[in-house]
């Protein structure tokens, strides 16, 4: 597919062959219902399940499907690719199933999970920049040694083979009336959107990027690719990209009928509410879609389908409790605060029994009798409690208030 050819109906055209070209290397995710989301939202709430891909992420379709078109291309070099994390992954397989040497540069510091993964999946490991910028930069001095550069994102060929994921959603659900979905680079929404309204014209498609790395949003408002000064780290670091590719950004603008922001307290709940609420362990990229209905940038319309692209799991365990906490403390699951207490047997014990009675749970306590400026006799308590919603946290607040324990957050 020649990128001067990149419309709906020529997208889909190359999705279908596509599909036929991966089939024995990706898996067909499923698309299911969510009951409690839709009441939660008020249309009819389903998850495309890319978290349960390959890999963990829907990377592996478009790589794939670069692989195939170019297969005779490839000496014995084989592949190179730049990323610190999916991409790199769902390279290093595709290419080992293909029977392809694969080259992967990641950045210092990608997780050693992910390095490991990389390696499993039959990379050869290049550990190479701060950025994932000098990465590529090393990954193109490789691809002039005779390797051929397979690029994440800005791509014809990786954009049909995510376009893979609306096909399957389509069959699944013929009658969508609109998809969220994760943009970082742009390659993933480029080829859902694209195949989504050459399918259903009628189908609202809006992306979903993390607040913190508004590149797609600053391009579309300036016309023209336009490149952050930096990209700060995010829960969503998948879709923490500068700048969306030359592509990508042609095919958002033509497609998309939006695209908006998640800030990272609104991730971190979303992530934390598909794991208890649907057993979901997502990514922060696969779970800003849900963030976005949970902000209220977007409302579904009662009686309409809605599909969120989950769009991988990829996450790395030091980093789960640290996000779930967060997300425990948006969501009005956590209250910490401080309160003085006379430094006396039995004071202590009557503030945690008069918790206890309010129905928290205390998850960590700090008793310190050496705060400066305070008189000798009186000793700081600061508690963490795991609680039901913002409402029991306001009861608790009162009740301590009213037993004189005046509580500070």
């Amino acid at each position: 597919m020649s990128d001067m050819t990149l419309c709906a109906e020529t997208i889909q055209q190359a999705a279908v062959h596509a599909r036929t070209a991966i089939r024995n290397t990706v898996i067909r995710t499923p698309l299911v219902h969510s009951p409690t989301f839709s009441r939660m939202f008020g249309g009819e709430i389903y998850l495309k399940l890319e978290n349960l891909q390959k890999t963990g992420s829907f990377k592996i379709r478009g790589a794939a499907n670069k692989l195939f078109r170019i297969r005779e291309q490839i000496g014995p070099g084989g592949v190179v690719a730049a990323s610190a994390g999916n991409h790199a992954q769902g390279v290093a397989l595709a290419a080992r199933n293909a029977g392809i040497a694969s080259t992967i540069v990641m950045p210092e510091w990608a997780s050693i999970s992910k390095q490991e993964a990389t390696r499993g999946y039959g990379g050869s490991l290049v550990v190479f920049g701060r950025t994932v910028e000098e990465s590529l930069l090393k990954a193109a001095e490789l691809s002039a040694e005779g390797r051929i550069f397979i690029h994440p994102f800005d791509d014809a060929d990786i954009i049909a083979g995510q376009g893979t994921v609306a096909l399957e959603m389509f069959e699944d659900l013929k009658d969508i009336d609109m998809i969220l979905a994760p943009v970082g680079g742009g390659g993933l929404i480029s080829g859902i959107a694209a195949v989504a309204k050459a399918i259903r014209p009628g189908v609202k498609v809006i992306g979903v990027q993390a607040a913190v790395c508004p590149s797609a949003v600053e391009s579309l408002r300036n016309g023209r690719p336009t490149k952050l000064a930096e990209a700060p780290v995010s829960v969503a670091d998948g879709i923490s990209v500068k700048q969306p590719g030359n592509l990508t950004f042609e095919l958002i603008r033509k497609y998309t009928d939006d695209i908006v922001l998640a800030g990272e307290d609104d991730i971190a709940a979303a992530m934390l509410m598909l794991l208890e609420r649907k057993k979901i362990l997502a990514e922060g990229a696969g779970a800003v879609p849900l963030a976005a209905l949970l902000n209220g940038s977007v409302r579904a319309v009662p009686g309409s389908k809605t599909v969120l692209v989950i769009s991988g799991g990829n996450l790395d365990s030091p980093l789960l409790g640290r996000i779930l906490s967060k997300g425990m403390v948006k969501n009005g699951r956590i209250m910490r605060f401080q309160v003085y207490l006379k430094d006396i047997p039995g004071s202590l014990s009557q503030l945690l029994n008069r918790i206890a009675e309010l129905k928290a749970n205390v998850l960590h306590i700090y008793h310190d009798r050496n705060v400066k400026g305070i008189p000798i006799n009186i000793s700081c308590v600061e508690l963490e409690l795991e609680t039901r919603s913002y409402d029991h946290i306001d009861e608790i607040q009162q009740e301590l208030q009213t037993a004189g324990y005046l509580p500070s957050r």
